[in-house]
């Protein structure tokens, strides 16, 4: 019996240690100062997945208001977007403010 409620024990304080893991922090989740004051370079960010549909339905009157999309097969295709920063943001004081976009695209 003494095991039984020592192991039940440990699997509650186990998922409470589990509950709590931060999240990465997002500059959109934030508000007021914390906004304001959010340091993108502190924060590692990942990359966002985008769907985009290929093809847009053209339908009009009975056809569209009787489709079924849920029955129909998505051409969705996902692509990996990287919100990695620039070369500009790696620079800091008069070669920040001076950065020639021109010349990096030679």
């Amino acid at each position: 019996m003494k095991a039984a409620i020592v192991i039940l024990g440990l699997f509650i304080v186990s998922t409470s240690a589990v509950a709590q893991d931060k999240s990465p922090v997002k500059q959109s989740d934030l508000k007021g100062p914390e906004y304001k004051n959010y340091k993108v370079w502190m924060h590692k960010l990942e990359p966002t997945v985008i769907q985009s549909a290929a093809t847009a339905e053209t339908l009009q009157g009975p056809e569209y208001k009787n489709r079924q999309p849920a029955r129909q097969v998505s051409n969705v295709e996902q692509a990996l977007v990287s919100t990695v920063g620039s070369e500009q943001q790696k620079l800091k004081g008069p070669e920040y403010k001076n950065f020639n976009h021109a010349r990096r695209l030679k």
